[in-house]
């Protein structure tokens, strides 16, 4: 399984219109080649550079398994109009919350994961939640990183 944006090449700068310092947008990514007995897709964007340890952008699982990109800009919504929910990012919002490090250059994985069932949580839930959810359902994963520093204002 294989997950890209159009945003931004692999390890490459994350542009600032996805990020606090331009629009916030979720980037739009595309995802191929999941494997058979797929039934859901969820995802996780984290940035392991933050000062206080794993800093979580964005949680959203329950994507139907024919789904097989997001658009840029997926709304804050609990759910998705396609299908799936979002969970809660450590900003304390729903949805997606772009980079926004304090200090220096910081990586952002978008990790993809191919589960064999739907899990069934309730909208806003935590990526602790969702990782002890996926336990035993994992199929594939799949990931793309970017990297960004803001810059001087």
């Amino acid at each position: 399984m294989k997950i890209t944006t159009s945003a931004f090449a692999d390890s490459g700068l994350i542009p600032s219109r996805y990020t606090c310092d331009g629009a916030d947008l979720s980037p739009p990514l595309a995802w191929q080649a999941s494997p058979a007995g797929s039934q859901s897709f969820a995802l996780i964007c984290d940035d392991p550079d933050a000062p206080g340890g794993i800093f979580v952008h964005w949680v959203i699982y329950d994507l139907p398994a024919h789904l097989a990109a997001l658009p840029e800009g997926v709304p804050a919504a609990p759910s998705l109009a396609a299908g799936g929910h979002q969970g809660r990012n450590d900003f304390g919002k729903m949805g997606y919350g772009g980079p926004c490090p304090p200090a220096g250059t910081h990586r952002y994985y978008f990790k993809l994961y191919a589960l064999d069932r739907y899990l069934n949580l309730p909208s806003g839930a935590t990526k602790a939640q969702l990782e002890q959810a996926m336990v035993g359902h994992v199929l594939a994963t799949a990931e793309v990183m970017g990297r960004y520093q803001r810059q001087p204002r």
